[in-house]
């Protein structure tokens, strides 16, 4: 799961790499959506969060990070 807003680079540039990793995506929650996820993501989005550990990689990030947050070796 990847937190962002629309029209934040930063959640596109994110998105980029990590469609380079898991060829369908992850499911993209826009943060403006629900007040709690304001108050805890505003000023660090774009967060990829993986709610069955519950372990967050906050941006920066590059693919080598993405590829050992989700345990996978797909990325090209």
């Amino acid at each position: 799961m990847l937190f962002g807003t629309s029209g934040c680079h930063l959640c596109e540039q994110a998105e980029v790499i990590i469609n380079a990793c898991v060829p369908d995506g992850v499911e993209t929650v826009d943060i403006a959506e629900q007040e709690q996820w304001q108050e805890q993501y505003a000023i660090r989005i774009p967060v990829l969060y993986d709610p069955e550990t519950q372990q967050e990689l906050g941006w920066p990030f590059d693919q080598p990070e993405v590829e050992a947050f989700i345990g996978r070796l797909t990325c090209k």
